[in-house]
């Protein structure tokens, strides 16, 4: 399982706040705390006006990678503030995001393709008005996305698919609707990846985690191999641990019993 840790985004007003401030000792404390729970990337958005959000992007990274070694997967819409980012920092990182849009992929699969990074592709079209509701609007997205990637030479293995997890509370099959395109695209894409944000099921409902650790548990029995997470979220953790070892994916049941002795979450 490939985690991205969600907390360094500049749309959460403590962090909005830290990033106005330069508060970085309160950036770096987040950024340790993802990293040592066992993060694979930490998301990096600063979530600032356009006409300073390069120059907040860049004292982010900078600020996160004076105390943690941990890749960084950085998170904007705007390209130019992407390329920026990509000359400071010090591993290869993910990208946040692509999606349909052509204008989109014209700008951003070039820079991609030459630094060979991982990117996260949004299962929609903001080119068109309104979000995809079905399966079928989403995999003919998806369509065009991975033809324009492979025609510019990017493995599918660089590809994480995000299916658009909506909010259960407003639409009861919210739910069922993303496992099912879990599904659909781990059998029409087997080399790419699937992520999302599991927050985004729960929104609007009490007791948001015990809905996050359940729907992530039955994600990855969908075929969920990466998410959108705090990473230092115990039971969360628990769960995938035990997640995986009922799917046969944890021989000898090792991985579930040394992460028990060590209580789960990285040191």
């Amino acid at each position: 399982m490939i985690f991205i840790g969600e907390k360094i985004n500049g749309t959460r007003n403590v962090i909005k706040k830290a990033i106005l401030d330069r508060d970085a000792a309160y950036i770096q404390e987040i950024a340790k705390s993802q990293a040592e729970a066992g993060a694979d990337y930490l998301d990096i958005n600063a979530g600032t006006e356009p006409e300073r959000e390069t120059e907040d992007l860049l004292w982010l990274i900078e600020t996160v990678q004076w105390v943690v070694e941990t890749p960084i997967c950085i998170d904007s819409s705007t390209a130019s503030a992407i390329q920026e980012a990509i000359k400071i920092v010090k591993q290869t990182p993910m990208i946040n995001s692509i999606n349909g849009d052509p204008r989109r992929l014209e700008e951003f699969l070039p820079f991609i393709k030459e630094k060979g990074c991982p990117v996260i592709a949004l299962a929609l079209d903001e080119s068109k008005s309104g979000m995809p509701k079905t399966i079928e609007e989403r995999m003919m997205v998806l369509e065009r996305i991975f033809k324009a990637t492979r025609e510019m030479g990017i493995a599918d293995d660089k590809i994480f698919i995000d299916p658009l997890i909506m909010a259960v509370a407003t639409d009861q099959k919210a739910g069922t609707l993303a496992f099912d395109c879990i599904c659909t695209i781990r059998a029409t894409y087997p080399e790419a990846h699937i992520t999302g944000g599991l927050s985004n099921i729960s929104f609007g409902l009490p007791n948001r985690a015990l809905i996050n650790r359940t729907f992530l548990t039955l994600a990855v029995a969908a075929g969920m191999d990466s998410a959108v997470v705090n990473p230092s979220n115990v039971e969360l953790i628990e769960s995938l641990y035990a997640t995986e070892l009922l799917l046969g994916r944890d021989k000898f049941c090792r991985k579930y019993t040394t992460a028990s002795k060590t209580g789960f979450i990285k040191k």
